[in-house]
């Protein structure tokens, strides 16, 4: 049961504590400890092996909500030497075939539309790798189609163990020499994770702690977040998936240049400069208390942007502002797409728990999402 709107509570480390008994902040407090573990199980898993046929046509990735994601972050890590597609459904792309590596990932390891998209893969002969929980029907699964498997340990939520989930992926592509991913630089990825976890904890206060000040910004606010580079538009997609999850909050996702052609136009309407109450024509008004609670533009940017894209980023911020929409931008850190994209996607994560405690909601449980599970089960 929500505990009621309080911005106050986020300056008090025991009431976030009592405000958050799933653990959540626990649990993405684990990413770096995920990845130097994901690690070990990946080469323990034998992920190696799967060079020794050779480079696969294309790599599909299965995977529904936190485990999808995977897929998303192993895409834009790789850069693309072959194509990495994620499938979040029941079917499998008609063009995957022998010549393709499909990579199937489930927390749990029971997941509905995966494992069928799991069964259809091994049916039609393609390379495969599961990923998910020892002894979940996943892992039978492999056993039964002599799929590679790497098992993984939960951290609670299957949105939590991120890492857990995307580390045996970019090994297996390290394998297949589709990602230059040496050693050092996972252990960088995961001291970039050390880093925002120690600035964003529940000590920290609200003035220094980046992810506290971003929550309180944006609470009564409709979170439009923009990408500035593939990378920084699935850290974005990854965001509003969070403020989903956690904050049981809306979020809309774009990635620039795309955004500029379509979603620019929501600074004219009415959620920009105060709604319905503002007077288009009242150049006078005061646009700062309008934005209060309105439109709020999140661009996650890219260390590395299109010339064109970064011209395009200034120009939406100005306009933004000029709107009265209010404005957040979050960079990205590190030199490697691995450290850029975990740095993006740790700090989102710390805002959506902390946003989710501001408004009283409990950021862990997904009752909705169970429901509705449970209603359309067969039986």
């Amino acid at each position: 049961m929500s505990q009621g709107v309080d911005p106050g509570r986020l300056d008090d480390p025991g009431a976030i504590e009592a405000a958050d008994p799933g653990g959540m902040l626990r649990q993405v407090a684990s990413s770096a400890a995920q990845l130097r573990e994901a690690r070990l199980r990946a080469a323990e898993g034998g992920v190696e092996t799967l060079a020794e046929d050779g480079r696969p046509r294309a790599i599909v990735v299965a995977g529904m909500g936190g485990s999808g994601i995977s897929g998303d972050v192993l895409a834009a890590v790789c850069g693309g030497p072959v194509p990495i597609v994620t499938v979040r459904g029941y079917r499998l792309p008609g063009w995957v075939g022998a010549a393709d590596l499909v990579m199937v990932v489930s927390c749990s390891g029971s997941t509905e539309e995966t494992r069928a998209v799991a069964v259809e893969a091994a049916r039609r002969g393609c390379r495969l790798l599961f990923v998910g929980t020892e002894g979940s029907p996943l892992a039978e699964l492999a056993e039964q189609t002599r799929a590679l498997f790497v098992p993984v340990r939960s951290v609670g939520q299957p949105r939590a163990t991120l890492w857990g989930l995307t580390v045996p992926l970019l090994m297996a592509a390290r394998a297949l020499k589709l990602a230059d991913l040496p050693d050092a630089t996972l252990e960088m990825a995961a001291e970039r994770l050390e880093d925002v976890a120690h600035r964003c904890r529940p000590s920290s206060e609200p003035f220094v702690n980046p992810a506290k000040r971003v929550a309180l910004d944006l609470m009564g606010d409709v979170p439009l977040v923009w990408g500035t580079s593939p990378l920084a538009g699935t850290a974005a997609y990854r965001f509003c998936c969070q403020l989903n999850e956690n904050a049981k909050y809306p979020g809309v996702y774009g990635e620039l240049p795309e955004a500029a052609h379509n979603q620019v136009m929501a600074f004219d309407g009415f959620f920009a400069g105060g709604g319905a109450a503002a007077d288009p024509d009242d150049f006078f008004r005061d646009r700062a208390d309008e934005a209060e609670h309105g439109l709020h533009l999140v661009v996650l940017r890219d260390t590395e942007e299109h010339p064109q894209v970064a011209k395009a980023r200034e120009a939406a911020v100005d306009l933004a502002r000029a709107r009265g929409v209010a404005v957040t931008e979050l960079g990205a850190e590190g030199d490697h797409p691995l450290e850029r994209i975990a740095s993006l996607i740790a700090l989102a994560d710390y805002i959506t728990v902390y946003l989710a405690i501001a408004l009283g909601a409990d950021p862990t449980p997904v009752s909705a999402i169970q429901e509705l599970k449970a209603r359309i089960a067969d039986t």
